[in-house]
C-alpha cells in the first residue's frame, strides 16, 4: 500500500522532528507500514525510535541549508517541477565538486 500515489513505493523509514511527536500521526503511518523515526517531545513518553537513523538527519538538514544558499532554490523561483529538480541538482552537485 503506497502513502501517496506519487511515491513509486513505500518508504522504510519517515524521519521527522519533535514537532510531528504525536500519537496520531504515528498511527497514520504505522497503518501504512512506515516506521516513524520521531523523537518522543519533551513532555511525551519514550518511544521506540531508531537513534542510528534520527542521528543521520542532520546531515539533510545541513544539505537544504546549503542549498538554500541558491536562490532559486529558496525562493522556488523555477515553478515546474521538473526545472524545480534541475536547480537543485545543480546546486548539489556545485555543492559536492565544492567540499
Amino acid at each position: 500500500m503506497n502513502c501517496h500515489p506519487r511515491i513509486p513505493y513505500t518508504p522504510t523509514y519517515v524521519v521527522c522532528d519533535r514537532g510531528y511527536a504525536s500519537h496520531k500521526f504515528r498511527e497514520y503511518l504505522w497503518g501504512r507500514g512506515v516506521h516513524p523515526v520521531i523523537p518522543p517531545g519533551k513532555n511525551d513518553p519514550e518511544v521506540a525510535c531508531p537513534k542510528w537513523s534520527y542521528r543521520h538527519r542532520h546531515l539533510v538538514e545541513n544539505l537544504w541549508a546549503r542549498l538554500k544558499e541558491w536562490r532559486a532554490v529558496a525562493t522556488r523561483y523555477k515553478k515546474t517541477a521538473a526545472s524545480f529538480l534541475s536547480v537543485i541538482l545543480i546546486a548539489a552537485t556545485a555543492d559536492y565538486i565544492k567540499t
